[in-house]
């Protein structure tokens, strides 16, 4: 949902701030006021392409902020700011950290649908059309859908493994021998997990066996031979015990030496044992490095790591398997294959009942709202044609479409065939009127929406919006009374004439929208638009003459 949008240097405006209501928010004005200007922030803040010409002629860019929030359960919002330089360079950030023009489409984007003439829709595209059914469905079709995935992926990874079988059966020549020596070679040294490791921790103990058994004599001779730092330290502990009779200070001292000489006797015997653990066996180290010698040739040749040479041998034994028995390793996979494909049919079986199941009831409901915006005979016909089995895809086993049809005796054509703007915005309208709370998009934009229409069309039009702003946040561009007094809240686009022609956003209120209302019924404010227009918005319930004129 638009929390607000801040316009600057775009087209004609200078400057503009709208703060939408959450429910359904009109704009209205003069014809070439710059409406458009504003649909067209909503679709850099939608992340469309960006234009040089949208930059207002004598300054640097044009920039475009707004604050949105996902939902009433986001409390922070997200902040954007699509910055369009007069050169032609697009800048976006959002939450103060740039981004892609791609990112913005996607987080931004995706919850809000520009309706109108020309411009790139939703309902354009063949693909939202099941979306729609399958939102409005609900269960009665997610849980056929989810169960079809499953057996497509299933079914996916079954023949991979087939072609992979397949594919190393055929296997011959210069590839099966490599795989044969490289399993037979790795066989040979037989290389155990952990064993390089293990090797690289006691080797070196080995190789400086002597060393290490010299090194731990001397310490201990050091330490507790005769003469050594333990005769030393007992000497000095005796005599500052004697002593200590004299001043106790000097037993502190005798102590803490006494604890220290424990720790050297503890130091002593433990390099003793470390000395007496250690093996020197020439043949014992002889192995041991011929052993290292032989995995350290296998990761020359297989690796750089062991784990590469396990893998190494895995695959050659796997495709060496494949070979020696490639009849009965196809003949299983395909067996898996057939199994996973029949489980595929059913899943695909089922969704297909349950699409065409829902689908004519959605197609109904949308006509009962495009009968309110009297549309005459016209309706949407749900088409789903059988696609071949390698065309399947995550969406489905068919292709679908919502059809249009303008009379009983018509036939059927795609929507995006529909020559009408506005007629197009009504069917999109009556759409989102029926999907209600279960349309993924926020705000709805309507441009157009009121083309061609007035009198009681004019009437339906306008409760019908009403209705869909209970569930979406709606903002209509529009020429209609009918329409403009429905608004929760309402803006004037005006344009001043003159060397730098500008245009303003106002929201008006109290009389200065009675005299809005009252200008669009007949151009004028005389009497009688103005009492025309008063019943209008006290009939709607948005009479306020106490508030001040915007």
């Amino acid at each position: 949902m638009i929390d607000e949008l801040h316009v600057e240097n775009l087209a004609l405006i200078e400057d503009a701030v709208l703060e939408p209501a959450p429910g359904l928010t009109v704009l209205t004005g003069e014809t070439g006021a710059g409406k458009t200007a504003l649909l067209s922030a909503c679709k850099l803040l939608m992340g469309d392409r960006a234009d040089s010409a949208m930059v207002r002629e004598g300054t640097d860019a044009a920039v475009v902020e707004g604050r949105l929030f996902d939902g009433p359960h986001d409390t922070e919002g997200t902040v954007v700011v699509r910055r369009v330089a007069a050169d032609g360079r697009s800048r976006v950030r959002i939450d103060g950290t740039l981004a892609s023009v791609k990112e913005l489409s996607a987080r931004i984007g995706s919850h809000i649908d520009l309706c109108g003439q020309h411009e790139h829709q939703r309902l354009l595209d063949s693909a939202t059309h099941v979306e729609m059914v399958d939102l409005w469905a609900g269960t009665a079709v997610s849980r056929p859908l989810d169960a079809y995935r499953r057996a497509l992926r299933e079914a996916r990874e079954a023949q991979r493994e087939v072609d992979r079988v397949e594919r190393a059966s055929r296997t011959q020549g210069a590839r099966l021998e490599e795989a044969r020596f490289a399993y037979d070679r790795i066989c040979d040294v037989d290389p155990q997990p952990g064993e390089l490791e293990e090797l690289e921790e006691t080797l070196p103990r080995a190789q400086h066996a002597e060393s290490l058994v010299s090194c731990a004599l001397d310490a201990d001779e050091s330490l507790s031979g005769e003469g050594g730092a333990l005769d030393a330290l007992n000497a000095a502990i005796a005599e500052l015990s004697r002593m200590g009779t004299v001043d106790h200070a000097l037993s502190r001292f005798a102590d803490a030496l006494a604890e220290a000489a424990i720790l050297i006797e503890d130091a002593a015997s433990d390099l003793r044992r470390y000395r007496d653990d250690i093996d020197f066996d020439p043949a014992s180290l002889a192995q041991l490095q011929e052993r290292y010698s032989a995995l350290k040739g296998l990761m020359r040749q297989f690796g750089p790591h062991m784990e590469d040479v396990f893998s190494r041998r895995q695959e050659a034994e796997e495709l060496l398997s494949l070979v020696d028995d490639a009849d009965r390793h196809v003949a299983k996979a395909r067996e898996v294959r057939d199994a996973a494909e029949t489980a595929l049919a059913r899943a695909a079986r089922d969704l297909q009942r349950a699409r065409n199941a829902v689908a004519p009831r959605f197609c109904r409901e949308v006509g009962k709202q495009m009968a309110r915006l009297e549309m005459g005979a016209s309706e949407v016909v749900w088409d789903a044609r059988e696609l071949p089995r390698e065309q399947w895809s995550e969406i489905g086993p068919a292709s679908y479409e919502l059809l249009y049809r303008s009379g009983s005796g018509m036939t059927p054509r795609p929507l995006r065939r529909i020559a009408s703007g506005g007629e197009l915005s009504r069917v999109m309208l009556a759409c989102k009127v029926v999907l209600g709370e279960a349309d993924g998009v926020d705000t709805l934009v309507f441009d157009e929406v009121d083309a061609g229409v007035g009198g009681s069309v004019a009437r339906s039009l306008a409760a019908v919006l009403a209705d869909l702003s209970r569930t979406h946040q709606v903002i209509v561009v529009t020429h209609l009374a009918q329409v403009a007094v429905m608004g929760d809240i309402h803006y004037v686009v005006r344009k001043s004439d003159g060397d730098m022609p500008k245009t303003t956003l106002s929201r008006v209120g109290g009389e200065g929208r009675v005299r809005e209302v009252a200008r669009m019924l007949s151009g004028d404010a005389s009497q009688a638009s103005l009492a025309h227009a008063r019943q209008m918005l006290r009939e709607a319930g948005h009479l306020d003459v106490s508030a001040s004129v915007g």
